[in-house]
């Protein structure tokens, strides 16, 4: 094959914590993998930025107990069976994968046992931390474990442009008459030769994570784009709930790109939360205050801030934490100094942001996608775990668990027969075609058409809904998703055509389910 096609076992798309398991667990039975990501190293998505913790157990309570915390959070909205899995595998995917295969060193108490903490709508303390930087802890383990293992190719500097599948691809008729359509890889942009490769694979996992950043205000990294939505939904996967985004209640306030988090964490051991007047106003919403559910509280803050015509809220965790916030949130605490606020004195200015995606790319408990080859783990998939809101600290808990699932499968169906793309269907897919003449796009161009998509989604589409808003981003996100089918067919590809391209795609397929969907429910907030 030429240096600009090349096949693979499996190919993972994505390089956090889904997807680093994944190529773990693959490779550790001796599988190929290639393993992408689209930034310079592995940690350029969100679960290095992941602070509060992941849910592990409380060894006074039973799975049902986190079910039906769970499902609470969910409005009731959660796929049962996806979340009895999380349940009661959970806790053995932490041993497996985080503790017994990469060690993390998550904090101990003075007698040796794990500290757990708990978050909003935790009714025990669960969750498991390194301080505030649980996510960085985690992905530096496994990236380490990940760039050492020989059997794993990893190529970073990838963008992926499209899933290959047999029915859109394959210049052979035989495969493209077949009732079941099959992901046979990707087309991926290469940006260290700046074109794109063919990278065909037996069987291709979805890790790409969410779509924040399609939103004016996010605590998402600037990956976070919808990607993988985009490309699974034009390839005929099946994709579910996109309308349940989660906006994070306690973002803190300062100018900047992405908005940096302020943990549930720092709620959950005692802070609280108070209006420019001075009152704590969470009571008038829920009864559990501080520690209901993401979308109330994000909710109850917009309102106070509506009520005052101020922009933000704030956090007092100097009253009212017995702990050294210094030591407990260190990340937090230097954040905070930089900007000016020292947290152990001061309150902390706080506003939502868009945080995180419940639904995606349907998946079942094996994470296996309504595409044949395609699989799909961490927030990208639909499993149902998280219905119309997310519970706190099952984000990372959900990642690896539904990472290790796919990968046990995937060799399940290595060890039964085998599974190898045959060198006719190889053949018969083609490798891009690159018809645009034009070498370089236009920075004002691209520019201008991100902040069209992110004031969209901010305005119409964010945490309270009213159908002419909807109808308003409907109409505006699917005139610019025809002008970009124009006018990108006259440029070369390139990175920053491709995440626009998916971004905006992305952008139009959630508003398109918000519009559709006139029951309010959880994140899913429709005011008439």
């Amino acid at each position: 094959m030429t240096s600009s096609r090349m096949k693979t076992e499996v190919l993972v798309i994505g390089s956090g914590i889904a997807g680093c398991t994944a190529a773990l667990c693959l490779a550790d039975k001796g599988r190929e993998v290639t393993l992408l990501s689209s930034g310079a190293s592995l940690d350029n998505g969100n679960t290095a930025l992941a602070q509060g913790g992941i849910i592990y157990k409380n060894p006074e309570e039973n799975p049902e107990q986190l079910a039906r915390d769970i499902t609470k959070a969910g409005w009731e909205f959660n796929y049962a069976d996806a979340v009895s899995h999380l349940c009661e595998e959970g806790p053995r995917a932490v041993e497996r994968i985080l503790l017994d295969r990469v060690q993390v060193p998550f904090d101990r108490t003075e007698s040796g046992d794990f500290y757990l903490t708990r978050e909003g709508g935790h009714s025990v303390h669960r969750i498991l931390t390194c301080a505030d930087y649980t996510g960085r802890a985690i992905q530096d383990s496994l990236a380490r474990a990940v760039l050492a293992h020989p059997n794993i190719r990893v190529l970073c500097r990838r963008t992926a442009i499209d899933l290959l599948a047999t029915r859109h691809h394959s210049t052979k008729l035989e495969y493209r008459y077949q009732l079941n359509n099959q992901c046979v890889g990707a087309y991926v942009f290469n940006g260290e030769t700046g074109e794109p490769n063919t990278i065909l694979a037996d069987f291709t996992v979805l890790c790409t994570g969410g779509l924040g950043q399609i939103f004016l205000h996010t605590t998402n990294t600037s990956s976070s784009i919808g990607s993988g939505m985009a490309m699974a939904h034009r390839a005929g996967a099946t994709v579910m709930n996109l309308e349940y985004i989660q906006f994070h209640p306690t973002a803190l306030f300062h100018r900047s790109d992405r908005k940096f988090l302020i943990s549930e964490a720092v709620r959950g051991e005692g802070a609280r939360l108070f209006n420019v007047k001075g009152e704590r106003f969470m009571a008038r919403y829920d009864e559990r205050m501080e520690l209901a559910p993401r979308d109330i509280v994000a909710r109850a803050i917009v309102d106070e801030m509506l009520k005052s015509g101020e922009d933000c809220v704030f956090l007092d965790a100097a009253n009212y934490v017995d702990q050294n916030l210094r030591k407990r949130f260190p990340t937090i605490y230097a954040k905070c100094k930089e900007t000016g606020i020292d947290m152990s004195k001061d309150p902390i200015p706080v506003v939502p942001a868009a945080h995180y995606s419940c639904g995606g790319v349907l998946v079942d408990r094996r994470g296996r996608s309504t595409l044949e080859a395609l699989y799909a783990a961490g927030e990208i998939a639909c499993t149902g775990v998280h219905g119309a809101n997310r519970l706190a600290s099952t984000s990372l808990l959900e990642g690896v668990l539904w990472g290790m699932s796919a990968a046990d499968d995937i060799n399940r169906r290595y060890a039964e027969n085998s599974c190898a793309l045959c060198q006719r269907l190889q053949d018969s897919i083609a490798d891009w075609i690159t018809s645009g003449k034009t070498e370089m796009e236009d920075p004002a161009l691209i520019n201008q058409d991100w902040a069209t998509i992110r004031s969209t989604m901010w305005n119409y589409m964010g945490i309270v809904r009213t159908t002419p808003r909807l109808e308003r981003a409907f109409e505006d996100l699917r005139n610019l998703n025809k002008r970009l089918h124009t006018f990108y067919r006259s440029i070369r590809v390139c990175k920053e055509s491709v995440d626009l391209f998916h971004g905006c795609q992305t952008a139009y397929i959630v508003t398109t389910a918000a519009l559709r969907n006139k029951t309010t429910r959880g994140c899913h907030y429709r005011k008439d």
